[in-house]
Formats: C-alpha cells, structure tokens, sequence
C-alpha cells in the first residue's frame, strides 16, 4: 500500500532500498528554507542495521503489512529454536542469531506472535513479561534499605536483573522481555 513519506509512524514497515524497514522514530521538521519534511530512524528487520532518512510530503513509499500468526515454543537444538502453528500444527525454524537476547526468556510451551512477511519470519513477538526464580543474589546489607538502591541478582535462564533489596534467592519474580527490568514480586 502506497503512503505518502510524511505519513509514516512509529512501528510501520516500509519498503526501503530493497529491505524491509521498520520506522523507530520519526520527527517533523520545517526549514526555513525550502519544504518541510520527515526525519526518519529506520531499522532493518533482516539484519538489524540502522538508518536514517528524510521523506517529503511528495515523496511515496510502499507500506508492508506483516501477516501475524500464533505459535507456540516447543524446543531448541543446535542454535535452532523450532515454534509450532498453533492452527495447523506446522512447525518453523527460527535461528537463534535472528532471535538475539529474545532467546533467553523462551520458555517450553510459551505462546509467541510470529510476523512473517511472503512466509518468510521477520520478527517474533514474545508476552510482555515472564516469571523467573532468582538463582543467585547478593545479601541485603543493614541500612541499605532506605535508599531505593537496586541489587544484581542472576535468574534461572542466566540473565542478570537488577532487582529490589528485599528480593532473595529463591523468590520468583515478574522480568519484563522488552529490557530485562525487574517488574514485581510473583504471586506464583
């Protein structure tokens, strides 16, 4: 679908110098000389690579619409993480240096988006958060606790979160996906 360059917004996908490309951030600008037009952050969805473009009102870009699907995590073997169609069963590979840090709050059977575009995968979309148990973290130390001081404490998948005082090993804690930050106290 066809758009005009100062109609893109953050979270788009356009068809850009051959790639697909997803706007990160946009800002109007207006010279005082010449015509206005759209500053543009774009990221490569394939190779993760960064942009930046002015788009003009009079300029056209193609829009990409991705098809999303639901799947389901089943296991990983060899740097391969394999998801099943959760309509008809059909199972994809996804290679771990596509899915980057994503990889390490997979859990087995967790639900996931996967966008694809012409049934290549492009992006795979996890919950919002994930609970975790706090393998390893330090002491809280007397008097520490009036300042809002946050502590390293490592989880069962091996990242580090930085996390409350009164968190100890053994507690089970919410861990948003989107930046690996501490969210609250499970209730699990």
């Amino acid at each position: 679908m066809k758009i005009n360059g100062n109609a893109i917004r953050p979270g788009n996908v356009i068809e850009h110098q051959g790639g697909l490309w997803v706007a990160v951030r946009i800002q109007h600008t207006q010279p005082g000389k010449g015509g206005a037009y759209l500053q543009v952050e774009l990221k490569n969805l394939r190779d993760n690579r960064k942009l930046n473009e002015r788009f003009r009102s009079s300029e056209t870009v193609e829009r990409v619409r991705l098809d999303q699907k639901d799947y389901q995590f089943l296991f990983e073997t060899e740097g391969m993480y394999t998801f099943m169609d959760q309509e008809s069963y059909e199972q994809i590979n996804i290679s771990g240096d596509f899915l980057g840090d994503q990889a390490l709050f997979l859990q087995d059977g967790m639900k996931v988006v996967v966008e694809s575009y012409e049934d290549e995968p492009i992006g795979v979309q996890l919950p919002e958060s994930v609970i975790l148990e706090v393998v390893e973290t330090e002491p809280v130390v007397k008097g520490q606790t009036a300042s809002s001081s946050y502590k390293p404490a490592k989880m069962s998948n091996g990242i580090r979160v930085m996390v409350p005082p009164f968190i100890n090993s053994g507690d089970v804690i919410v861990v948003a996906t989107e930046d690996s930050s501490y969210v609250k106290r499970s209730d699990a």
